[in-house]
């Protein structure tokens, strides 16, 4: 029993200051329903290739989007408003079948992933040189504003290094990143730890870009081949902070940096 009020005044201060950890979750799911959840929602950039298809599923103990790609290619994305000086790391578990085995990104004809996180942002004007804003309208002229100043990829690629940063093959103003790599650890859940504000910083030279979409997305279109990926528990943390992820038997949280590598 609390019979001070120096007792009572710790009390209080306690429940008023609350938890220090900051998670913003943006990608939790239920499996008690397949629909996919708003704000998420299917993004086409070809309509005349074929939609990648997504559902929610409870796969291995763990409820996630499940995504199917067959000769295929759509993101399926949500926007957000996250403020990256304070919450820069995004942590996320995901898994594959297998990779895509004829991939190539370095090829227009072979840039399929078999999993990956697209994010995309606006950058302040000084970011963008004269030939960087000619591409854009030209670009926009035929896409639209879905066309953002910059995007980052984090993929799961079928045979380059995990570190390899490079352009997209078909512009410069998507970055691609190689988050895990080949089939080794296909088949299982595995937990990632990426920090956001640096590697924009060092994708595009500035550090006052705005996050305005988070994807994720399975594609095989240019390659014709069939995968399947699937990806929980998206969500942003202090860099101090460690991930936040469920455990797949009793619920119970728990703090995973599996990451083989850190962008911090």
């Amino acid at each position: 029993m609390i019979n001070s009020r120096y007792g009572w005044m710790s009390l209080i201060f306690v429940l008023a200051s609350g938890p220090s950890f900051a998670q913003v979750m943006i990608g939790k799911f239920s499996s008690a329903k397949s629909e996919i959840p708003a704000p998420w929602q299917l993004i086409r950039l070809e309509t005349q290739v074929p939609a990648t298809s997504y559902r929610i599923s409870l796969w291995d103990g763990v409820d996630a989007i499940e995504a199917r790609a067959e000769r295929s290619m759509a993101l399926l994305g949500r926007p957000v408003d996250i403020d990256l000086s304070s919450t820069p790391i995004l942590c996320w578990r995901w898994r594959v079948d297998g990779v895509v085995r004829s991939a190539d990104m370095t090829r227009r004809r072979g840039d399929d992933y078999a999993a990956r996180i697209y994010l995309a942002f606006d950058l302040p004007a000084a970011a963008l040189s004269l030939t960087d804003k000619a591409s854009l309208t030209l670009a926009r002229a035929f896409y639209g504003n879905r066309v953002p100043d910059g995007a980052l990829n984090y993929v799961w690629d079928n045979r380059h290094p995990v570190g390899t940063h490079m352009p997209n093959a078909y512009t410069d103003r998507v970055r691609m990143i190689v988050q895990r790599s080949g089939n080794d650890e296909a088949g299982f859940w595995v937990t990632e730890r990426v920090n956001i504000y640096q590697d924009v910083k060092r994708s595009f030279g500035t550090a006052d870009a705005r996050l305005k979409l988070v994807a994720v997305a399975s594609d095989s279109d240019n390659t014709g081949e069939t995968v399947r990926a699937g990806f929980a528990d998206l969500h942003f943390v202090r860099a101090n902070e460690a991930c936040q992820f469920e455990s797949l038997k009793s619920g119970v949280a728990l703090d995973q940096s599996t990451s083989p590598r850190h962008s911090e």
